[in-house]
C-alpha cells in the first residue's frame, strides 16, 4: 500500500477511534505521526517534529493565559459592559458588532488568527454572561475574520491576487473582496437565526456591574475598622448600588493597556501574537503575583494537546505527498466544472488542519492549467477556491476554530468541541458546493 494510501486510512482510523472512545484526537495524531511517519513515509523523528506547529501552540497559551488573567482581574468584565453600552443594551445586536469589528480589523491587514484572537475572548465571554450561544458568538467573530480577509490590503487578499497576476490570469481584486464579505454574512445571517437570534431580538440588558475579589455580589469587603470613605456612612457604605458600576481598578487600567499593546503590536508591526501575549501576561503577572498564580492551570491544554497533535500529523500528510496525489487525480479528469468543484473540496478539506493561505495558492495553481483554456470564468473560479478554502476556519484544528475553543466560557468544553466539529463538518460538506454554484456555475464573473 502506497503511503498516500495509509496516511488517508490512519487519518479516517483517528477520527472514528477519537468518536467512539474519549481519548484526545491530539494523542491520537501524535501517535499516528510516530507510527506512518516512520514506517510508511520514511521520515525520522526529527522530521515530524519538524512539522510540530509551536507557532500556534504559543499563540494558544500566550493568548488564552493574558485573557485568564484578564478574566480574573474583571478587565474582560468591563469590556463586556462597554459592548452593551455600545448597542444600547439591546443583545441581538452583539454578535454582529463582533462580525464586524473582527472583519474591519481583518480588512486593513490583520492576520485572521491575530483579529480571532484579541475579539473572541470577549465575545464568548459576553456569550456566557448573557446566555447567548457560544456556538453562535464564536462563529460569528471567524466569520466575520473571513469576510474581511479578502480586501486588496489583507492578508490573503494580497496572496490570492499576486498569483493570479504571476500566472497571468484575468482578476477582480474588487470581486474576490465583495464575494468573501457577502458570502460569510450569508453564513451569519443563516447561524443567527438557527443558533438561537431570533430569542435575542427585543433583549435588553443593563450593563450592570460584575462582582470581582473586593465586590462579591455587589457587597463591598472591609477590614475591621475601616474607614468610610467621604460622603458615604451607614448601610449604604456597605454595598454597591445596584445602577451603579463597579469602580474601575489600576490592575484593570494596566490590563487594557496591556490589549491594546497586543493589538498594535501584532495588528501595526506584525509581531507575533503569541510571544506578545505571554509577554505582556507576564508583565501583568508580575504585578500581582499572588492573584494570577493559578491563571496557567486555566489554559486549555487539552485544545493545546488536540490542535498540535492534528496539525503534526497533517505535516506528515503532506510529506507523504498525499495532497499532491489528490490533486494530480483530480486535474486528471479533464471536465472545467467538475475540477473546480473538486479543487473547492480539496481547498476545504485540507484547510480544516492546515494553512489556509498556503491552500488557497495551492489550489489556485493546481486550477491554473485549464483556467488558462478560458473554458470557465478565471475570476469565478478563483473566488470560489478562496472562500471555499477559509469559510472552513471555524474548524477546531485551524488557528481561529482552535482560539474559540480554548477561549469559551462557562461551557462544558467536551461538549463546545463536539459542537465545533460538527459545525465545521456542515461547512467543510456544504460550503465548496456552494461556493462553486454561487460564483463558478452561473458564469456571471
Amino acid at each position: 500500500m502506497s503511503p498516500e494510501i495509509v496516511t488517508i486510512v490512519a487519518l479516517v482510523v483517528i477520527f472514528a477511534i477519537a468518536t467512539v472512545l474519549p481519548i484526545n484526537m491530539g494523542a491520537l495524531a501524535f501517535v499516528a505521526a510516530f507510527v506512518v511517519g516512520t514506517l510508511s513515509v520514511g521520515l525520522t523523528t526529527d522530521d515530524i517534529i519538524a512539522g510540530f506547529p509551536a507557532g500556534l501552540v504559543l499563540t494558544l497559551i500566550g493568548v488564552t493565559y493574558l485573557f485568564a488573567i484578564a478574566q480574573n482581574n474583571g478587565t474582560v468584565d468591563l469590556l463586556v459592559r462597554g459592548a452593551v453600552k455600545l448597542v444600547g443594551g439591546h443583545v441581538a445586536a452583539i454578535p454582529w458588532i463582533m462580525f464586524f469589528v473582527t472583519a474591519v480589523l481583518t480588512a486593513i491587514g490583520a492576520l485572521s488568527p491575530a483579529a480571532v484572537a484579541i475579539i473572541a475572548p470577549i465575545a464568548l465571554t459576553f456569550a456566557a454572561r448573557h446566555d447567548i450561544s457560544p456556538l453562535l458568538m464564536g462563529m460569528m467573530v471567524i466569520h466575520g475574520a473571513q469576510g474581511g480577509g479578502f480586501s486588496p490590503i489583507s492578508v490573503y487578499g494580497v496572496t490570492v491576487n499576486g498569483i493570479v497576476e504571476n500566472e497571468g490570469l484575468p482578476g477582480s481584486p474588487l470581486a474576490v473582496f465583495l464575494g468573501a464579505l457577502f458570502f460569510n454574512i450569508a453564513i451569519a445571517i443563516v447561524l443567527f437565526f438557527v443558533l438561537g437570534g431570533r430569542k435575542l431580538l427585543g433583549r435588553k440588558v443593563a450593563a450592570e456591574p460584575v462582582p470581582h475579589a473586593e465586590h462579591a455580589h455587589g457587597t463591598v469587603v472591609r477590614g475591621h475598622g475601616a474607614a468610610p470613605g467621604p460622603g458615604v456612612g451607614g448601610d449604604d457604605d456597605e454595598h454597591v448600588h445596584p445602577d451603579r458600576p463597579a469602580p474601575v481598578r489600576f490592575e484593570q487600567v494596566l490590563t487594557l493597556v496591556g490589549l491594546v499593546v497586543v493589538a498594535v503590536l501584532a495588528l501595526a508591526f506584525d509581531l507575533d501574537i503569541g510571544f506578545v501575549a505571554i509577554t505582556v501576561a507576564v508583565v501583568l503577572a508580575l504585578f500581582s503575583a499572588a492573584q494570577h498564580k493559578g491563571a496557567v492551570s486555566q489554559i486549555s491544554w487539552s485544545t493545546v494537546l488536540l490542535i498540535a497533535g492534528v496539525l503534526t500529523f497533517v505535516s506528515v500528510l503532506e510529506e507523504a505527498g498525499t495532497i499532491d496525489y489528490v490533486g494530480d487525480a483530480v486535474i486528471g479528469l479533464g471536465v472545467p466544472l467538475l475540477i473546480a468543484l473538486l479543487l473547492a473540496y480539496i481547498g476545504g478539506v485540507v484547510s480544516a488542519f492546515a494553512s489556509s493561505t498556503a491552500i488557497i495558492g495551492v489550489a489556485i495553481l493546481l486550477a491554473v492549467p485549464f483556467l488558462e483554456e478560458g473554458s470557465i470564468s478565471a475570476v469565478g473560479v478563483v473566488v470560489a477556491l478562496s472562500v471555499a478554502s477559509t469559510i472552513v476556519d471555524v474548524s477546531p484544528f485551524s488557528t481561529n476554530g482552535a482560539l474559540v475553543l480554548a477561549n469559551a466560557q462557562d461551557v462544558d468544553r467536551d461538549r463546545f468541541y463536539k459542537q465545533i466539529l460538527a459545525y465545521a463538518a456542515i461547512v467543510v460538506a456544504v460550503g465548496p458546493l456552494l461556493s462553486w454554484l454561487v460564483f463558478v456555475v452561473p458564469g456571471w464573473l
